[in-house]
Formats: structure tokens, C-alpha cells, sequence
């Protein structure tokens, strides 16, 4: 309450954040659209993907617009908070979502395989492997933790935008890029080589989540790094074991093998 005993009034949202939720609420229409079109058609969706791309789309609603958007431009601790929902956890449950896959399977013909030539092109290629993309994300956050950036993000609305926009997409490629599904990619690496970009990857990560302990980056107070550099590491951790069962599903639960006897 302000002096006169009145409740602050509610910030309103900034263009930016507007921009955001109608990123987020299109893709959510978008994609309910497409699997009701599926039941139109009388083709099943799983409703536990569905589920995990409006889970995915709130993790990102919540980091970059609100109150922890807010509060993430003077805390450290509540910044990483957001940088696990944005960079981590969302881009995980939007790829468990498959979009690609509803894409393909709602679109007309001539639009489906136009997206599969994309994903059969070069330049998709290139940035699914898995080495590429872990470099972008966990490169990103280095570039970002370990040099001016983070603090020029504070008075820089272009460079803060851009961050925002390359944590949740560089996330969302190597998530797509080291699971073996549930969406196709033509270049997909085998398992072992997926499996040794995520432990490279997951090592770089808590390697600077260290850096950051020890050597907060430019601006942050020395108790804000400390507690935010612990949320990075160990709230990262659940996600991190995820993607590695995922990953290593293949190895750890065979599908059995099906009987070729007739009748069975």
C-alpha cells in the first residue's frame, strides 16, 4: 500500500510481454486446432502430449511475462529460476508434445511434404546434430554468463529481447536434437553419439553453473550468484536426468519383440 493506504495498481504488460502471450496463445490455439482436426478425421491424439505442449507453452508465459519476468531483472536467483522454465523444462515438454509430428498429420498433403523436405534439408541437418545444437545452447549460456552480456541485457531492450528469444529456441533444438523422438528428423543421429552431445552438454552446464559460483558475472552480487549458480545446478539436475532417460529408453526398456506365428 502507498502512503495514503491504497493498493499499488497492477503493472501493465509491456509491449514485449504482450508480444509474448500472443506468441503463446496462438500456439496453444494452433494447436488445439490441429488435434481437434485430428478427431474430426477420427485420428487419436495422445492427450498427455497435448498436456505437455500447454505445460511447455506456460513454462515459457511464466519466465518472460509477469511477476518472476519482473522480478527476474533485479534478482539473480529469480532470473535462473526463469532460465530453468525457459531454457530447460519448456523446451523438453514442447518437444515431448511432437508438434512436428501433428503438423504433418493435420496439414494438407501439399503443405506436409513441403515441411518434410525442410527437415530433409541440409541446413536442418547441420543444426539437429547434436553437437551443433548442444553448442548453441550451452555455448549461448556461457557467452552469455561469462562475458558483459548478462548486464547489457539490463539497459539493451534489443539485446534482452534476443536472449529471450534464443534461450527457449536454442533449448527446443537441442531437446529435439538428442531425443530419438517423438517427432522425425531424417538426420537423426544414432543413440550412443545423442547420448555423448547430452553428457558433453550436461557437464558444460554445471561447469558454469560452478563458473558462476566462484566468479559471479558482471553486476550480480556475490550472494545472488552463490544462491542462483546452486538453483542453476541442482534445479537443472531433474530435467538433465530426464532428457538422459529419454535418451537411453532404448537401452534400459527394450520394446519387446513382436511374434511373427499367425494368429498372434
Amino acid at each position: 500500500m502507498d502512503h495514503q493506504g491504497r493498493e499499488p495498481a497492477l503493472a501493465l504488460p509491456s509491449p514485449g510481454e504482450w508480444a509474448v502471450l500472443v506468441l503463446v496463445c496462438t500456439a496453444l490455439v494452433a494447436y488445439a486446432a490441429a488435434v481437434l482436426l485430428l478427431r474430426r478425421r477420427g485420428v487419436s491424439w495422445p492427450w498427455g502430449r497435448v498436456l505437455a505442449w500447454a505445460a511447455g507453452c506456460a513454462c515459457v508465459g511464466v519466465a518472460l511475462v509477469g511477476p518472476l519476468a519482473e522480478r527476474a531483472h533485479h534478482d539473480f536467483v529469480v532470473h535462473m529460476a526463469g532460465h530453468v522454465l525457459l531454457g530447460m523444462l519448456g523446451p523438453l515438454l514442447l518437444v515431448l508434445a511432437a508438434p512436428v509430428t501433428l503438423a504433418l498429420r493435420s496439414m494438407p498433403v501439399g503443405g506436409a511434404r513441403r515441411l518434410a523436405r525442410f527437415l530433409g534439408s541440409a541446413p536442418v541437418a547441420f543444426l539437429t546434430n547434436p553437437f551443433v545444437a548442444g553448442l548453441l545452447d550451452i555455448g549461448g549460456l556461457w557467452v552469455l554468463y561469462r562475458t558483459g552480456l548478462y548486464a547489457a541485457t539490463h539497459t539493451e531492450p534489443v539485446l534482452h529481447a534476443l536472449v529471450h528469444l534464443h534461450v527457449p529456441a536454442a533449448g527446443y533444438l537441442f531437446a529435439f536434437a538428442v531425443l530419438g523422438g517423438p517427432d522425425p528428423a531424417p538426420h537423426r543421429l544414432s543413440p550412443p553419439w545423442r547420448a555423448g552431445a547430452l553428457v558433453a552438454a550436461i557437464a558444460a552446464h554445471n561447469i558454469l553453473a560452478k563458473t558462476i559460483y566462484a566468479a559471479p558475472p558482471p553486476g550480480v552480487p556475490l550472494d545472488q550468484a552463490h544462491a542462483g549458480a546452486q538453483l542453476m545446478y541442482y534445479a537443472g539436475a531433474p530435467v538433465e536426468i530426464a532428457l538422459l532417460f529419454l535418451v537411453c529408453r532404448p537401452w534400459l526398456l527394450p520394446r519387446p519383440r513382436r511374434s511373427r506365428a499367425v494368429g498372434v
